[in-house]
């Protein structure tokens, strides 16, 4: 088969990678188009993970100057792409808005569309409607957990094309070897000494909350935290992360000694760092998703989640500062910390990897050309 991997960010290429690699390995032609924040310098120019993980990118995708610019070029250059490459499928993961337009330029060019991580709930944010949005769009559903199957099916799906996987991202997590600790710390120029916080925090969109002020919360609550090491990575593009990266470089300069930002871990860096740090703060989805496999406590601010099925690691809490240094007391005592080492993930099915090669390599695109609405009875 011919089969296209469309990436814009540095977390969906992580998750992405093992996939395009067991494709490969198992004799597919895989190629990858690449957009967006793959090609800004101030969140680390990831498409370079790309080339290192060994796949030429056949088409790069510049960011445009706003999200709609941004999804007006994905959706050109997307169309150009499919029209070139006229793969058999395209496999998109998540819920971003430039991945619904690239999902409209598939179904304009013919090309079915191979969704991942469909069905799940995120009310914080507009990616909850360009989820669903995309999976109306596609072909082939690989989901999350059973409930969200469950759903994607009450969109109207048909049953025999959604398929439960589980997560991709935890196989990283539960089956791979993490950097020696000295390694990774050598590679940040930071010690990850107990208690250190991984922190991502991105614009919760439909909050009414300004993301400026949503990171000032979260850093004055670090600031009344004093005790604790961070660790920060920059927030994606969903509104201009300048002014928020401005903040958090401004808090690392008035605390070097305890402070560490970085644009892009990188998914090993990011997965091995989920084995040395004492829990993950933020509102990205990793830390509902990715890290109770990793046995750490995850504190999840704001609205940006809000519906995601969760396990009893996480921690949900308000936006005010002294909402999150409250949650940041709870998740880091000990007993906490201990239970949160025995927590079940439910995102976890065992050989996640394999079983999306085996439903995209043995699906019949074909016999599904048309769309039916499935209508539950």
């Amino acid at each position: 088969m011919r089969i296209t991997i469309l990436t814009s960010t540095r977390a969906d290429w992580g998750l992405l990678a093992p996939l395009a690699k067991a494709l490969r390995a198992h004799g597919e032609e895989v190629s990858v188009v690449a957009a967006n924040m793959h090609f800004m310098p101030q969140l680390g120019d990831t498409w370079r993970e790309i080339a290192a993980d060994g796949f030429d990118i056949a088409r790069r995708i510049l960011p445009g100057a706003t999200p709609a610019d941004t999804a007006a070029t994905t959706l050109r250059g997307v169309a150009e792409a499919m029209r070139e490459i006229r793969p058999d499928c395209a496999v998109i993961l998540g819920d971003r808005y430039e991945m619904l337009a690239a999902a409209t330029a598939c179904t304009l060019e013919r090309v079915p569309v191979v969704h991942i991580a469909g069905g799940a709930v995120s009310e914080g944010a507009f990616d909850d409607s360009f989820r669903h949005a995309i999976t109306k769009l596609s072909t082939l559903h690989l989901t999350e957990t059973e409930a969200y199957r469950r759903r994607v099916i009450q969109l109207g799906e048909n049953p025999e094309a959604v398929i439960n996987t589980g997560a991709i991202g935890l196989q990283a997590i539960t089956g791979a070897e993490p950097m020696p600790l000295g390694e990774l710390e050598e590679s940040l120029r930071f010690s990850l000494s107990d208690p250190t916080l991984l922190v991502t925090m991105h614009a919760a969109t439909l909050s009414p909350l300004p993301p400026e002020r949503q990171i000032e919360e979260l850093i004055a609550a670090l600031e009344s935290r004093r005790a604790l090491r961070v660790v920060f990575t920059h927030p994606n593009n969903d509104t201009d992360p300048a002014p928020l990266v401005a903040r958090i470089e401004a808090f690392a300069a008035r605390n070097p000694e305890r402070v560490c930002t970085v644009p892009s871990l990188g998914a090993r860096r990011y997965t091995s760092a989920l084995h040395y740090v004492a829990a993950v703060v933020g509102n990205s989805s990793s830390g509902i998703v990715e890290a109770p496999s990793a046995g750490i406590p995850t504190l999840d601010i704001g609205i940006r989640q809000r519906g995601r099925t969760a396990a009893d690691s996480v921690v949900h809490c308000g936006n005010t500062a002294q909402e999150i240094a409250e949650g940041l007391d709870r998740i880091l005592d000990p007993a906490f910390r201990r239970a949160a080492r025995q927590t079940v993930n439910p995102y976890y099915r065992p050989d996640t990897t394999g079983t999306m090669v085996r439903a995209i390599t043995e699906f019949r695109f074909h016999e599904h050309s048309y769309k039916r609405f499935h209508d539950l009875h």
